[in-house]
């Protein structure tokens, strides 16, 4: 059984949320929450770095799909993260008096499956 929950077009790094997803990949769902709990709080490091913002919109599909498996009685402790991550649409941003061009903002497709094993 899955449980499934997706965000499109979030407004984070590609390159950082897949440094994090690769991190929590086949983890369970706590100690994959844990992780990403330590992250934003800084008491725990990915080659150097935080990724908070990533970690932040991470965790928050990740408590949906926990949500969406306690609704179909799933068995918590045999959750396992699988995530999924895309680059998502372009959406130029557009500067001001029609100086230059406009700046790309990051948008990324996030979707997270927890699979119980």
């Amino acid at each position: 059984m899955q449980a499934i929950a997706k965000i499109e077009n979030a407004g984070i790094s590609f390159k950082s949320s897949l440094i994090v997803c690769r991190s929590i990949k086949n983890m369970s769902l706590a100690k994959g929450k844990k992780l990403l709990e330590d992250l934003i709080e800084e008491k725990r490091s990915l080659k150097g770095k935080y990724y908070t913002s990533a970690c932040k919109k991470i965790l928050e599909v990740l408590k949906s799909t926990e949500a969406n498996a306690r609704s179909k009685n799933l068995n918590l402790e045999k959750l396992f993260i699988l995530p999924k991550v895309n680059k998502g649409s372009k959406l130029i941003t557009p500067k001001s008096r029609s100086k230059f061009r406009g700046r790309k903002s990051k948008q990324t497709n996030l979707e997270i499956i927890l699979e119980e094993r």
